[in-house]
């Protein structure tokens, strides 16, 4: 699967700086699509607005254009944590599936990507909840005042475990998204009439998009249980706003399918999907953005604005090397100089 080339040129800190900023601005302008996708898969709108327009704009009438970016400052704050827990689970993963020839198959590298994210999905899980009970409270008449707040009224009234309530699906949809993902690498040089290795930039893109349109529909029943689970609450009003009443996860899914057919847990699907292409077109272009700024400030490049190579730089040496290499040129020209 297409994705970000580990750049030996940036530091550790680089990258996840780079990352998390990519990510923190492509979930804030896409932040109005996931909420009418979340708002769906609750039910909260059910019966007053169909499809992501009239969805955002029955909450903007509602609420107030602040309202459609309920949940997003959860949802920025989670993604540094998160991203630090993929990628050390990612590693011991690797580690896990390396034959004793330093190898490891395409369907292991993707079965150690999806356990790393289920991993980081679970401990960071409760940031998770908590948006989703933002996202589906009245802003004008708020149950929760904030993050910090939410975090403790939920742990007061309903106890620990409900700040995992749903954690289950969280698992259970890790085995479609895992499949979808073997599946679209599978066919990849069908797709394309040609071999990996010569996809341009446009054709790994899509690949991308392609692939999170397939693991998002195949999970997407799962997440749509896990935010009724999320959002439910005798706490909040209206129960939170969800459509069903159900005992537990399994009731839930029966719950739906009676009242809502199958395609019931597809609800909200059209705006998760609306949002994967420019979700993942600002997360690239931030993301090679803040690299090229980083690669210029480790003396990599002539400029931010460009990837031409600093004449002379050894390309192949990391930051550390480079920084070390260039005072021992320093110190060697100062001493050069001295009578």
């Amino acid at each position: 699967m297409a994705t970000w080339r580990r750049d030996s040129r940036l530091t550790g800190s680089q990258r996840l700086l780079c990352a998390g900023l990519a990510g923190a601005l492509s979930l804030s302008l896409t932040a109005p699509l996931e909420l009418a996708a979340v708002l769906a898969q609750v039910g909260a709108m059910r019966g007053h607005a169909r499809g992501p327009w009239a969805t955002g704009l029955q909450v903007w009438r509602a609420e107030g254009p602040r309202a459609l970016w309920k949940g997003n400052g959860v949802a920025c704050l989670r993604l540094f944590p998160c991203s630090a827990v993929q990628l050390a689970a990612y590693r011991k993963f690797v580690i896990l599936f390396t034959d004793d020839l330093g190898r490891i198959s395409q369907w292991s590298s993707i079965m150690a990507g999806s356990l790393a994210g289920m991993v980081s999905t679970i401990v960071t899980y409760p940031t998770d909840l908590i948006k989703t009970r933002l996202i589906v409270q009245n802003m004008l008449e708020p149950s929760y005042k904030g993050i910090l707040h939410a975090l403790a009224t939920i742990y007061q009234q309903e106890g620990f475990l409900a700040l995992y309530r749903g954690v289950s699906l969280t698992v259970l949809g890790a085995l479609p998204f895992s499949a979808g993902s073997l599946l679209v690498y599978m066919n990849l040089e069908k797709i394309w009439n040609g071999p990996r290795d010569r996809f341009s930039l446009l054709q790994n893109f899509a690949n991308v998009c392609l692939a999170a349109a397939v693991t998002q529909t195949l999970s997407f029943p799962f997440d749509t249980v896990k935010r009724k689970m999320q959002a439910h609450s005798p706490y909040l009003p209206h129960c939170g706003g969800v459509d069903v009443h159900f005992s537990g996860a399994v009731d839930c899914f029966r719950q739906i399918i009676k009242t809502q057919g199958m395609l019931g847990l597809w609800n909200g699907l059209t705006a998760n999907l609306l949002k994967i292409v420019p979700y993942f077109g600002v997360m690239f272009s931030t993301f090679e953005f803040c690299k090229r700024i980083c690669l210029y400030q480790n003396g990599y490049i002539v400029s931010p604005l460009s990837y031409k190579l600093t004449p002379g730089v050894d390309q192949s040496l990391k930051p550390q090397e480079l920084r070390e290499l260039k005072k021992f040129f320093k110190t060697r020209t100062l001493k050069s100089k001295k009578p």
